[in-house]
């Protein structure tokens, strides 16, 4: 559980407070979920009935307008219930607070898609090709985007689509020739041509569904152009935190498995727990540790990203935080299991699940390799 240091608002606690009412329910599904690779359609029902699905939209067209430290909490309480779950719901909660943000839209598609979203509608960005690789590293995408006869055709296949099953629409990247850029269409679920691939069989998050979307001559109109990459420019997108408050979640939960674990575990060979072992002490000790330095940087990177005035300091603080969490969180799981010995390799443990699911963090967006590299480059720059 996140500390009461962090919740500083009502709404928050609200929040909070209605989420924690599905700890249980979750927690419960959270083994088969990973065991059958079981996309969790209750979890993310049961969430869009809460209402949660909409805490990013802003509140002139009809949702919460929570910001970023806000989705952050969220995220990361949610991800110590189920990280299928937490990842699915963020990159649609993510998203939805960075097209609101930027007003890339025209009043009309952003007034309508919000009618969508207070319905329970879902989106993600279909972005990742097999043959380009991660976006963030500049490739052309593969799928093309051609203009006829007043609509669009759309042809290509996306990998790495989470929460595929449940999408009600994907915010798909393409080629435009004609334009010579990228362009982002929003193409509904139902729409002909439009199929998913059921490609996802992985060993970490095997529950998020994020297999292969294909577009096989898919028509749209041209109003489903709804922005290109000129238009989204270099403004810093703090709702990628939602990535790293996942894996922060996932540690916590490991960390309090390892508590819980070392008080029970009472071998004949010592007299008490194990908790109070010296070694054990350390391990636990580590573990907060590692939690608390995570977890200051990511709530402060957040507060700066929500305050306007202060925003534009931030230069590589989003990537850090990313890194810098995401390896916290490999830490506390790994130190987890030497707490629970040999029993956390065991299958109904969700220490060995806990382990898989924070491997899925290194290769979430920024790369590990793009944040040195720009810290080197910016150290450099400022002393020439």
């Amino acid at each position: 559980m996140v500390s009461q240091l962090f919740v500083k608002t009502e709404e928050q606690r609200k929040w909070l407070h209605a989420l924690q009412t599905k700890k249980a329910a979750f927690l419960s599904r959270s083994q088969e979920i990973d065991e059958e690779a079981k996309f969790p359609h209750e979890n993310i029902r049961e969430l869009v009935t809460l209402g949660y699905s909409k805490v990013t939209l802003p509140k002139i067209y009809g949702g919460e307008g929570l910001g970023v430290y806000d989705m952050v909490l969220f995220q990361e309480t949610l991800a110590s219930y189920d990280s299928a779950t937490a990842l699915s719901i963020g990159w649609h909660v993510g998203g939805l607070g960075e097209i609101y943000e930027n007003q890339l839209w025209t009043d009309q598609q952003l007034a309508s898609f919000a009618n969508d979203v207070q319905k329970g509608a879902l989106v993600n960005r279909s972005v990742s090709e097999a043959q380009t690789g991660s976006p963030t590293r500049g490739g052309r995408p593969g799928t093309t985007a051609v203009r006829q006869n007043g609509s669009w055709v759309i042809n290509g296949r996306k990998n790495f689509t989470t929460m595929s099953p449940a999408l009600t629409y994907f915010l798909t990247s393409a080629w435009i020739e004609e334009k010579q850029t990228i362009g982002f269409f929003l193409i509904h679920k139902d729409t002909p041509g439009l199929s998913i691939d059921e490609t996802w069989d992985v060993v970490a998050m095997r529950g998020t569904g994020s297999h292969d979307l294909v577009l096989n001559q898919v028509v749209i109109p041209e109003e489903a152009l709804v922005e290109t990459i000129a238009d989204r420019g270099k403004a810093l997108n703090g709702w990628v935190l939602h990535i790293p408050a996942c894996y922060l979640g996932i540690a916590q939960a490991a960390r309090d498995y390892a508590v819980q674990f070392a008080l029970e575990h009472k071998p004949n060979s010592i007299k008490g727990s194990i908790s109070e072992l010296p070694n054990v002490q350390t391990l636990l000790g580590e573990i907060d540790a590692a939690l608390l330095a995570a977890r200051h940087l990511l709530y402060h990177v957040a507060e700066v990203y929500d305050d306007k005035d202060r925003r534009k300091y931030i230069e590589n603080e989003l990537a850090v935080a990313k890194y810098q969490v995401t390896h916290a969180a490999l830490t506390v799981v790994d130190k987890a299991m030497r707490v629970a010995g040999a029993k956390s390799l065991q299958r109904n443990n969700p220490l060995q699940r806990y382990y898989r699911d924070v491997r899925a963090g290194l290769h979430n967006p920024p790369m590990d390799n793009i944040t040195i590299q720009k810290l080197a480059e910016s150290a450099i720059a400022e002393f020439k």
